[in-house]
């Protein structure tokens, strides 16, 4: 059995890890693909050291530009590779462009196509992932589903039960699996911070950083959160310019971006994190932190009925009323089923025996 994975940004580097080595376990041939959507090393290769991912077999190099460019150059790219390949299955993960690109390409091939993460939905169109999200499933054979919620979406959306499989979540995986590490780590003690002192701030989407008013009244939320508890915000590449543009309120920290291990460590000891992020919500469910997101819709709405998650919005005094009530009041920790650290395991029992029952 021959499976070609593909991963191209950075938040699908920790959920193919544990695919990849469930698969190698079997004795399944892995031919992993990086499509190159994410290529400096703050985003990309330091992800690869830290999770000990091996290096990719093919790099497609495709680099950035607008959606249309960057979806069908890694098409382009991607198809020779296929028919050299000859894979079984392809297995995508997530929900960027080179998701997408990848799931066209595979479905117009022999192989079987794998989405990991199917069924999510934030019902939000003028997100460009949620466009991807849709693409990929119902290009796909077999649906990866993290949570019930997500088989929920697939079930009503008319996908076949027998393509529906709930595995959990494979960022977790990748998360039990380094939260010890990330905690031995001298990443508080570098910062100057107490574990429990201070809060944790990601900013990324387009709808909040590509207008500046928008940002401005985030950031001035986030000055008054500042005023109660310290904040510290790694500023993401597309953030800095914005950032050296306006005044920085007084208790907000900008740094560099990090790395997985750092960042889980200013996760793990948060009293709260405000994000954008999709892997973020999941991950302070998992780790019992906090979470409150700023955005107005979430494709993980499982992190709000049954983690840590607060779905907040933007307007900047919702946000500062809530993490108010958060800091006084904190949050009871939950986690939802299939959570555990064994979705790797799972998907690769799945791929193995769906490939085994074609042939």
């Amino acid at each position: 059995m021959r499976a070609l994975c593909v991963v191209g940004a950075r938040p699908n580097f920790m959920k193919i890890k544990p695919v990849v080595d469930a698969l190698d376990r079997r004795g399944v041939e892995v031919v992993l693909v990086h499509t190159g959507q994410h290529y400096d090393r703050s985003m990309s290769s330091v992800f690869f050291d830290e999770l000990g991912i091996r290096e990719p077999d093919r790099w497609l190099d495709v680099g950035s530009g607008s959606h249309a460019d960057q979806t069908a150059r890694v098409m382009m790219a991607l198809d020779p590779v296929m028919e050299e390949v000859g894979p079984d299955v392809v297995v995508v993960v997530g929900d960027v462009n080179s998701t997408m690109a990848a799931s066209l390409v595979a479905a117009k091939s022999p192989a079987r196509l794998a989405h990991v993460e199917a069924g999510l939905r934030s019902r939000d169109w003028t997100m460009p992932e949620e466009v991807n999200r849709l693409v990929t499933d119902n290009l796909s054979d077999d649906l990866l589903a993290p949570s019930a919620d997500a088989v929920a979406n697939l079930l009503d959306e008319g996908h076949p039960p027998d393509r529906v499989h709930l595995v959990g979540n494979v960022m977790i995986d990748t998360l039990l699996a380094n939260v010890d590490r990330a905690r031995e780590r001298s990443t508080l003690e570098s910062l100057g911070l107490a574990p429990g002192g201070y809060g944790l701030v990601t900013l990324h989407r387009p709808a909040n950083v590509d207008h500046v008013e928008m940002f401005k009244g985030l950031l001035g939320a986030l000055g008054e959160v500042a005023a109660e508890c310290p904040l510290v915000l790694p500023a993401h590449p597309r953030v800095v310019p914005l950032l050296e543009a306006l005044d920085v309120p007084a208790g907000i920290r900008v740094i560099a971006p990090l790395g997985y291990l750092d960042f889980i460590a200013l996760q793990a000891s948060a009293l709260v994190v405000l994000t954008d992020s999709g892997g973020v919500q999941e991950e302070t469910t998992a780790l019992g932190v906090p979470c409150l997101t700023l955005r107005d819709t979430t494709e993980r709405p499982i992190t709000i009925t049954e983690g840590t998650n607060v779905l907040v919005g933007r307007d900047p005094e919702r946000i500062v009323a809530e993490a108010q009530r958060v800091l006084r009041e904190g949050v009871e920790p939950r986690r939802p089923a299939l959570w555990d650290g064994l979705a790797g395991e799972r998907i690769a029992d799945v791929l193995v025996d769906e490939t085994r029952a074609r042939r």
